[in-house]
């Protein structure tokens, strides 16, 4: 048995069917739903963090099979094992290697939960200081995923004190249309305002009119209760 074949037996013994039906309608995978066709087997993520912990000497020839994969676990674990080893990496080319696997393979990384992940430890963390151009193709692109990907890889600029890249980033999409890049977008901006009121209320003085909703909500949440309020008055 390979190890990648004795990887997916482990994972297979963990699956909790009664889990998985919750899971599924969780993560909306119902047809015409963001998440439609995902597969879940009903393991919980601290046991797939540990399962992943076992195989992280796993290579990328068998990662590139494995996040492929039809099971929301399987594709979770492939994250968790590559964060492992870029995190590991000591060159410049070898942490390259993963992010640039990452990119490559943005279609399999097809939920909210696998993004938030993986796109601050590896894409932000990559860029922290190369050029950010990669994330403004991102942020055009017609899937959602990677829309959401070029924001949260932000995460990682946002927690150094460095909120240009997001603020840029969450300019361009106040006219997007989905719920989940509101909600990935007010985010980025709540987490702005805790590390600099001004900033996020200089960015929302002649936004929060017009902004999606939601994104408006989730960027003043931390605020003090009459301030949230009359942002909430359009």
């Amino acid at each position: 048995m390979s190890k990648l074949e004795e990887l997916q037996k482990k994972i297979k013994s963990f699956a909790n069917p009664a889990k998985a039906l919750i899971l599924q309608r969780f993560f909306k995978t119902g047809k015409g739903q963001y998440g439609e066709g995902d597969v879940f087997l009903g393991i919980v993520v601290p046991i797939q963090r540990e399962i992943s912990k076992r195989f992280v000497d796993l290579t990328l020839v068998d990662l590139q099979k494995l996040i492929k994969s039809k099971i929301h676990e399987e594709r979770m674990i492939t994250l968790f094992i590559l964060i492992k080893k870029y995190s590991k990496a000591k060159e410049e080319l070898e942490k390259q290697k993963y992010f640039d696997f990452y990119l490559k393979n943005t279609k399999y990384i097809n939920n909210w939960d696998l993004v938030d992940l993986s796109a601050p430890n590896i894409v932000g963390d990559y860029l922290i200081d190369k050029s950010r151009k990669v994330l403004y193709e991102l942020v055009k692109s017609k899937s959602l995923w990677e829309r959401r990907i070029a924001v949260l890889a932000t995460f990682t600029f946002v927690r150094n004190k460095d909120f240009k890249d997001a603020l840029k980033i969450a300019q361009i999409l106040l006219d997007d249309k989905h719920d989940l890049i509101h909600k990935a977008v007010g985010w980025m901006l709540r987490e702005i305002g805790k590390r600099d009121i001004a900033i996020l209320e200089d960015f929302l003085q002649d936004k929060h009119k017009t902004m999606p909703r939601t994104m408006l909500r989730y960027a003043i949440e931390k605020m003090e209760e009459k301030k949230r309020k009359a942002y909430l008055v359009r």
